[in-house]
């Protein structure tokens, strides 16, 4: 009956559905109705065009970036209701100017998108079928919360599970499902970065990413980061970078398997083996010992082991074995690990998903860290810093009370027991297996959200068991979709809940600051959501007032702009400029920033003494010389310092209070899941790389610095920088198959190999023979700028459904009218102008003879957690070609 009676079809008559109304949105409609682009006007002739914003009649309001995971802070510009321009905050230490970047200048296209979500959305057919009715928020919280509290009543509040992308809203997911009782919050950190940072946690104890002091660095030593294009904070280190390097003469040398931006400018740029960078490091190390050019002082009393065992455990890891593993000629390595270590202490090595990103990635990343720790630079001006604040800590940032309990209980869905460092130190989820544990019935879900997700897109065979998974009812019954577009996701939902962008609703956040200070930035809406578009938080919070009395206690104190102002109840309230505020919101609403300059920036904090207070109750481990102490009286005791000359010091927050390139806590772990693992960061191989065929190639995939994976291809300004994704190959490769530049292939990839007995891949392949997980048609381009054994195809594009310029389409409006035949109108928006730059102006439309909007290529990546952490080996996918 819906079907045959659906009043609407296409994105854009979402702009004038009333409620009630069907519509149906399906794959490759790229209609649009929602009133569009920024600063048209119509002059006095009835002609449509561009206007230059006045900037003297803006308002000014303070807030932060998140189209990327750099999170800068920014000042946006606010003109008859719209974002026209956006610059960067000064006062945001790590931006400490007015730049942005490219997406950082895309924000406001988010809020104007012509195919924006606008109201709540239930599914009237079958599930991915596309058909939809409009209903109210109201409606669409009773259904929420009627759902949630059968799932609590039956005893099952684990089956109430959230599914997040990048949020930047930990405190209030975490209030909100400890309030139902469920600890099932999955993320996306496993497909990111959590190799590199449990390699830190395991090293340090205490961070998870490091703060390089870039600007008084005088030697890069960069594994596989490509902070140029694609970094946690990369805008913010190349400023640095480049000051230190051209100001200073610092050297920047790169080990990357293709010539990124940030390759494309080192002093030198090297190639090795993918998954090779661990052995490159440790043969580094073996020289700076040889040589006797470590810091003897620091490794001394800060680094275990002792430099007796570190020399025989490196003794074997030459540089000629490092050639033969790596490709990378013996001398060159033996040459930089001199000029590295001579240049210490100002010098850092450092890593990012070049280097993590393989199966071996966990030891990589340590063998990297370590570099840093042999000659002294940990924590020293110039080095490898990191910091020490907890972040959104709830003393410093307190929430609204009451809390709910934390929840104790786990689930594997959430804690898989097969990588058991996932959550050791933090919540490092492995979420790429979350679709295959529900198929397997691992775990059960009765209600699944997911937030900003877009796992068909961005999930390792997201087309392939992801939507499988989606798709199927008795898997997930019910599953809430909220996005500011129509996503893949959304088409596999039951009700779609439209979102605000980052620019339209309220936030904290922090980051690691690179001038060594805490601090914190406040996120503001700059203009209201459009139509009934309401942002995340407040839908679980007006969920959670549903749910009964035991847990509307927890959310009675109102909206999120309410339980951001408690949060910052114990900021300052007056500025350095002088300025006076009724309350630390006020604050905070003006400057955008507080950075908390009481303290000195934290150099050598391992050395930093305890003081009186905390050594109170405390005692001395005489045989290893930590300070050890008790929460309170009964509790397990915990090492809180170290003794060093008869001084009780912090040291580092490891278990040893040492950094720790041995980490027994690692061999222990490893050892009760029946894995083999020294503790120390050796070297092996990744399973299938080190005997690869001559007719096969390693698979590599990455970012171009305008795109964000699933958030920024429905942004024209980004998409018409980087719509197409070509797949670069060596030309002795490409002559071996018969290819040049624009000719197509078809790229086949196959499922990982088993490591070793104990260490089994995530669904290996059989052994002896190869099983396929995809194939793509693709274009290539021939480069020297890449690994003769490597093909590389960016990422973020290739979109199925998401508007105009995410699918790379051309298209009208549609002609959608009022009673009285006038051009409708939408809250927030006004009436739609006469001129729309997607109806034409997406030039790379390929049925028009343009490139087209890419391929995915995760689609065709198997899902392959690396052992122990369980991050996704993007990077060592074996793969074949050939011409079509």
């Amino acid at each position: 009956m819906e079907r045959r009676r659906f009043m609407k079809s296409g994105l854009g008559a979402l702009a004038t559905l009333a409620l009630g109304e069907t519509i149906l949105l399906a794959p490759g409609d790229v209609s649009a109705g929602v009133p569009d682009p920024l600063n048209y006007a119509v002059d006095a002739e009835g002609k449509a065009g561009k206007v230059r914003p006045d900037y003297r009649n803006a308002q000014s309001v303070k807030s932060v970036c998140l189209n990327c995971s750099t999170v800068c802070g920014i000042e946006g510009f606010v003109q008859d209701g719209k974002v026209v321009k956006i610059r960067g905050n000064p006062l945001d230490p790590n931006v400490g100017s007015f730049m942005t970047c490219a997406k950082g200048q895309s924000g406001p296209t988010i809020n104007t998108y012509p195919e924006r979500l606008l109201y709540p959305l239930k599914r009237v057919g079958k599930r991915g079928e596309g058909l939809w009715k409009r209903i109210s928020w109201d409606e669409a919280y009773a259904d929420m919360a009627a759902r949630i509290r059968k799932s609590i009543d039956a005893g099952h509040p684990e089956r109430v599970a959230i599914h997040q992308g990048r949020s930047r809203y930990e405190s209030e997911t975490a209030r909100f499902l400890n309030a139902i009782g469920s600890p099932v919050l999955l993320n996306h950190r496993a497909l990111c970065s959590s190799n590199k940072r449990a390699a830190n946690y395991v090293s340090l104890g205490e961070t998870d990413w490091e703060s390089i002091d870039a600007e008084r660095c005088r030697y890069f030593l960069n594994f596989g980061a490509n902070f140029y294009e694609a970094h946690q904070g990369g805008l913010h280190l190349v400023k640095r970078v480049v000051k230190a390097r051209f100001d200073h003469g610092a050297k920047l040398v790169t080990f990357d398997v293709r010539m990124s931006n940030t390759a494309g400018r080192s002093d030198e740029w090297f190639r090795p083996m993918p998954g090779s960078e661990g052995a490159i490091a440790l043969a580094m190390a073996h020289v700076i010992l040889r040589e006797n050019l470590h810091d003897r002082a620091f490794v001394e009393d800060f680094v275990q082991p002792g430099e007796a065992q570190l020399r025989t455990w490196l003794g074997g890891y030459t540089p000629a074995w490092a050639q033969q593993v790596s490709g990378v000629p013996a001398a060159d390595i033996e040459r930089i690990a001199i000029e590295f270590a001579s240049a210490r202490p100002a010098v850092a090595a450092f890593t990012n998903r070049g280097t993590g990103a393989h199966y071996n990635g966990f030891n990589a990343e340590r063998a990297v860290v370590m570099l840093n720790a042999l000659v002294g630079a940990v924590g020293k001006p110039g080095g490898y810093c990191y910091g020490l604040d907890e972040k959104l800590s709830p003393a410093r940032y307190p929430a609204p009370q009451p809390e709910p309990p934390k929840v104790t209980i786990r689930t594997d869905l959430e804690d898989p027991p097969e990588w058991p460092l996932a959550n050791r130190w933090q919540k490092m989820k492995v979420g790429q297996v979350v679709y295959d544990y529900l198929k397997q019935g691992r775990a059960q879900l009765d209600v699944y959200l997911s937030y900003t997700l877009a796992a068909p897109m961005t999930w390792p065979e997201g087309r392939a068991t992801a939507v499988e998974v989606l798709r199927d009812e008795k898997l997930i019954p019910f599953h809430a979709c909220s996005d500011i577009i129509y996503s893949e996701m959304a088409h596999y939902a039951d009700l779609i809940l439209p979102d605000a962008t980052y620019l339209e609703r309220w936030g904290m956040d922090i980051r690691n600051n690179l001038e060594l200070q805490h601090y914190v930035m406040l996120r503001q809406p700059m203009v209201a959501p459009p139509g009934e578009a309401v942002s995340f938080p407040d839908v679980l919070f007006n969920i959670g007032r549903r749910l009964g009395p035991a847990q509307a206690r927890y959310f009675a104190f109102g909206t999120h702009e309410d339980y951001v102002r408690t949060q910052c109840s114990k900021l300052p309230t007056r500025g350095a400029d002088g300025r006076e505020f009724a309350d630390g919101f006020a604050y905070m609403k003006h400057y955008g920033v507080h950075v908390d300059t009481s303290k000195p920036k934290a150099y050598e904090v391992y050395r930093q003494p305890l003081g009186a207070e905390q050594l109170a109750g405390s005692r001395v481990d005489e045989a290893s010389g930590r300070v050890l102490k008790a929460d309170k009286p009964g509790a397990k005791e915990r090492a809180i310092g170290i003794v060093l000359r008869g001084q009780a010091v912090r040291g580092f927050a490891t278990p040893s209070r040492r950094f720790e390139i041995l980490a027994p806590e690692v061999a222990q772990v490893a050892a009760a899941v029946g894995m083999r693992d020294s503790g120390l960061p050796d070297f092996s191989h990744v399973p299938g790389l080190d005997k690869l065929p001559g007719d096969r190639f390693v698979l590599t995939s990455f970012k171009w610095n305008v795109h964000t994976q699933g958030r920024t291809a429905s942004q024209k300004y980004l998409a018409e920088i980087v719509h197409d994704n070509p797949m670069w190959i060596h030309p002795r490769a490409a002559a071996r198959i018969g290819v040049k530049s624009g000719d197509m292939v078809e790229l086949t990839t196959y499922r990982p190999r088993s490591g070793s007995a104990g260490d089994r891949a995530f669904k290996a392949a059989d052994a002896g023979r190869e099983q396929a997980v995809g194939r793509a048609r693709i274009r290539v381009v021939v480069t020297e700028g890449i690994h003769p054994k490597v093909l590389a195809v960016s990422n973020s594009l290739g979109w199925k459904v998401g508007g105009r310029a995410t699918q790379g389409r051309n298209g009208e409006r549609d002609a959608v009218l009022g009673a009285s035949g006038q051009a409708a109108t939408v809250k927030g928006l006004g009436a739609a102008p006469r001129i729309d730059d997607l109806r034409n102006g997406v030039w790379w439309d390929a049925r028009n003879g343009g490139r087209g909007n890419g391929v995915n290529i995760n689609a065709i990546l198997p899902v392959n957690p690396a052992p122990l952490v369980g991050m996704q080996a993007w990077f060592d996918t074996v793969c074949s070609v050939r011409k079509v």
